[in-house]
């Protein structure tokens, strides 16, 4: 399985498995599932409410939401349409970045005219398969690529490493802190990979830097501070259980 890089503001670089062809199907179908049910709803509202005039207006925005779907739900909620969400797939460009409006509309040009080739989906099924990355025509020209949503790169592959009998502490007032704080911050970063939120790691580490009175390094972030936090507790706590 092809593995894309995601390097993230705070100098974390994690792996991402390519998303599956049978994923980016099944995401397909369930997004198409969804206007098959408003079309279904619009049809016995055609029947037993609505007027032909208030009909024709219900199809029309019902087949404009269709254009657009994918255009709108991936620039707007990060590359997930509804389907993706469900899959646990989204679209990223191929250096790991979040893509651009540019980009999202060049895949969804490039969707058109696939749905209105002769070949509908065969072109992209193709390249999918074909690809390494498995890219289908609009994401070759968009520079874009669908990941799975999980990381390969788990948080214990980070910073639940216990520390060699050859470890120095960096800030030994970590002894100060509880279980419970601790806890707190396995927590605090576990939420940051899950959703990418960086704030919630900028204010935990300012309390906790507040609280032990520490000065954070010119060359280490947030985000490095609070894993050497958790490396310096749980070495400090072995030694301790040790004698």
């Amino acid at each position: 399985m092809e593995i894309i890089t995601v390097h993230t503001t705070q100098n974390i670089d994690i792996d991402y498995e390519v998303g599956g062809l049978g994923e980016r199907i099944l995401a397909y179908l369930i997004d198409l599932g969804i206007f098959v049910a408003l079309i279904i709803i619009g049809a016995i509202l055609s029947s037993n409410v609505l007027s032909n005039v208030a009909s024709g207006v219900y199809f029309i925005i019902i087949g404009l939401m269709f254009l657009f779907y994918d255009l709108v739900c991936e620039a707007f909620f990060n590359g997930q349409s509804a389907g993706k969400v469900v899959m646990k797939i989204r679209v990223i460009s191929l250096d790991g970045t979040r893509p651009k409006f540019s980009q999202y509309l060049l895949r969804w040009l490039f969707r058109l005219i696939d749905n209105l080739g002769i070949t509908s989906y065969l072109g992209g099924v193709v390249t999918i398969i074909m690809t390494d990355k498995g890219q289908r025509i609009g994401d070759l020209v968009a520079g874009t690529v669908v990941i799975r949503t999980k990381p390969r790169t788990t948080i214990n592959n980070i910073i639940f490493k216990n520390a060699d009998s050859t470890y120095q502490p960096v800030f030994t007032q970590a002894s100060q802190l509880k279980d419970e704080d601790i806890s707190l911050i396995h927590e605090v970063i576990a939420s940051y990979f899950k959703t990418g939120n960086s704030t919630i790691v900028h204010t935990t580490a300012d309390r906790i830097r507040e609280y032990l009175s520490i000065s954070l390094p010119p060359n280490m972030n947030s985000l490095q501070f609070l894993q050497t936090i958790i490396k310096d507790y749980s070495y400090i706590t072995a030694q301790a259980d040790a004698l």
